[in-house]
């Protein structure tokens, strides 16, 4: 697939997406099917890309039980976390570094806050990947400081 890269934007877009195959040999989100023509347009290719890639997939046994798996993974509050009255950190770190989640929820866990949502995106999907931690109150600048001192840590953003 990968000396199709049409193919392989839609492939990503589903995995990103959370977007499985249906049994139907369609693409579906839970139980709500996508029309090639939606996935194409957001995809940036031709809707018959869409039907290539997914009979492509349904060919292929480890492919099949891979995309059809697929489930997404819930709405990020991250955008809406000011009318909820949440906090957000983002926090950039070396995405192979061990232990950043751990070590960031033990410093937002001192600070006696709860995290409401814990996103980590993928560095296959996403080229400067984040942790995205949603909490239920603002962190404090010296735990914002404490994070910017986890050994891998590059940045570490608040909103």
């Amino acid at each position: 697939m990968s000396s199709y890269p049409a193919r392989v934007r839609v492939a990503r877009l589903m995995v990103e997406l959370g977007l499985r195959v249906s049994d139907k040999g369609g693409v579906a989100c839970g139980p709500v099917e996508i029309g090639d023509l939606a996935l194409a347009r957001a995809a940036g290719v031709d809707r018959r890309v869409v039907k290539r890639t997914v009979d492509l997939i349904l060919t292929d046994r480890l492919l099949t039980r891979i995309f059809s798996g697929l489930r997404p993974a819930g709405a990020l509050l991250a955008p809406i976390s000011k009318p909820l009255g949440f906090g957000v950190v983002e926090i950039r770190a070396d995405p192979s570094a061990v232990g950043v989640l751990a070590r960031a929820a033990k410093i937002v866990a001192d600070q006696g806050i709860s995290i409401r949502q814990a996103v980590a995106e993928d560095p296959d999907l996403f080229p400067e990947p984040k942790l995205i931690l949603v909490l239920e109150k603002p962190l404090p600048g010296e735990a914002i400081n404490s994070l910017m001192r986890v050994p891998s840590v590059q940045s570490v953003t608040t909103y």
